[in-house]
């Protein structure tokens, strides 16, 4: 451990219980998706006396504070926490007034970035630092609450269900080279998270019929619910088509599905997400999707509509993850009753819009434990602290150091070997690309005019 290594630790120790308070805060306060309001002001008002600039409002609720004051062509590092929570009210510490909880540990994220800020903010620290760091609160990664980010998209609020990915379409991303992320493991001690994700594409479906009696002249009624029943039977069928390399996860739910037993629904929403860890497997998989739902309202006589929003793209792995090794080195030596596993990780069909980062810039991910339970389930509870919270801290401050410590050496040869997918206007077209609806008018039989 050197000198600066030992001081980041230092000040994160020093700040201890402060970091914790901080990230029992948030997770008693869970909020969802571009309405983290309350998130948002806390995380600014912790960043905002050691940050030398601090902008808000982006993408609606995101915050980002620069170390320094901003320099024509220096290189910029990205520490990411994320603000948003997860719909799951029965869980024991969900938040009464939003029926959120922080299932998904982000409020493990956002404390790690506030706590790596503490570290980096100091004088020492901050010399041995050849660039900048943007310590980042970013909104709405969960793809969840669609029917209100439908509604900020009709407003003209947001074009993008992510927050990451309608921070890089407002270009808020446009100055950062490197980003470090991070993601709560139950399972973890410490890990490095440089596997492969899938990416998606979400999907809403409105089978539209005609209300009757059920039971007293089932014969005038269309049921949207029958069509609906048929539509994920044959989804169903669809799966032994897609490949097995492809990794292809279609699943959803049905979010309303009538109003009594004994009427025939006239409305039915479906949601559902396509996933596949390469983009034509999930676009060929989307396809078969909306060929199921056609044949819903084909047989029923049900109108449908199917809207098609982008959600995520592939994580794409980074080239080389030696900087956040070297941080766990360090760490390895304070806490030998933690796990540290020096691999890259495993691949995901879960997915995550740090993989739209990942597709423009290189990103750097790691896993910290501290949890009990399972991930978006209400048994999920932090339960070591010290490694959901301080430990996190460390990782990230330390990663940042050894990006951009000796003239930024390591932070230089990741960029140097990146190759990226999308440049920002190409993703933009990709994403608007994706974005669609399609209508189908009902097919009544006469007795049913």
């Amino acid at each position: 451990m050197d000198k600066i290594e030992q001081r980041i630790c230092e000040l994160i120790d020093q700040h201890r219980e402060d970091i914790i308070a901080f990230g029992q805060d948030i997770w008693h306060h869970a909020e969802m998706g571009y309405k983290e309001f309350r998130t948002a002001a806390k995380f600014q008002e912790a960043i905002e006396g050691r940050c030398a600039r601090v902008e808000t409002g982006l993408a609606i609720t995101g915050v980002k504070g620069y170390l320094k004051e901003k320099k024509e062509g220096e290189l910029i590092v990205s520490v990411m926490g994320e603000l948003d929570a997860l719909p799951i009210p029965t869980h024991p510490d969900a938040n009464p007034q939003t029926g959120a909880s922080h299932c998904c540990g982000h409020n493990a994220q956002l404390t790690g970035v506030m706590g790596a800020l503490i570290a980096l903010a100091d004088e020492e620290v901050m010399a041995s630092l050849d660039g900048n760091v943007v310590f980042f609160g970013v909104p709405a990664e969960e793809f969840v609450d669609i029917e209100f980010k439908n509604s900020l998209m009709k407003e003209g609020k947001i074009a993008y269900g992510g927050g990451k990915c309608e921070l890089i379409r407002i270009g808020a991303l446009e100055d950062i080279d490197i980003t470090v992320g991070h993601h709560t493991d139950p399972a973890a001690g410490v890990r490095i998270g440089n596997g492969h994700n899938n990416g998606f594409v979400n999907k809403t479906v409105r089978y539209l019929g005609k209300a009757s009696h059920a039971a007293g002249s089932p014969e005038k009624g269309i049921d949207a619910l029958a069509a609906a029943e048929l539509a994920m039977h044959a989804i169903n069928l669809q799966r032994e088509s897609f490949r097995d390399e492809d990794s292809v996860r279609v699943h959803g739910f049905i979010s309303r599905g009538g109003t009594a037993m004994n009427v025939i629904a006239d409305t039915v929403t479906m949601e559902y997400s396509v996933r596949a860890n390469n983009i034509p497997a999930f676009m060929e998989a989307s396809e078969k999707f909306d060929r199921a739902i056609r044949a819903g309202a084909i047989a029923s006589g049900c109108g449908a509509e199917i809207v098609t929003l982008p959600g995520y793209l592939p994580t794409v792995p980074a080239n080389d993850t030696s900087a956040m090794k070297e941080a766990m080195t360090t760490l390895q030596e304070s806490y030998p009753q933690v796990e540290f596993d020096f691999s890259d990780g495993e691949d995901s069909t879960g997915s995550t819009d740090f993989g739209d980062l990942s597709n423009l810039m290189p990103l750097l991910q790691f896993k910290t434990g501290g949890y009990r339970g399972v991930l978006h389930n209400a048994s999920m509870q932090p339960v070591d602290e010290e490694l959901a919270y301080v430990v996190t801290a460390k990782m990230f401050a330390l990663t940042v150091y050894h990006l951009l410590k000796n003239n930024a050496e390591k932070a230089r040869s990741l960029i140097a070997g990146f190759d990226p997918k999308f440049t920002r206007d190409s993703y933009r077209q990709y994403m608007d690309s994706v974005s669609k609806t399609e209508t189908l008018d009902m097919q009544p039989m006469p007795s049913q005019k």
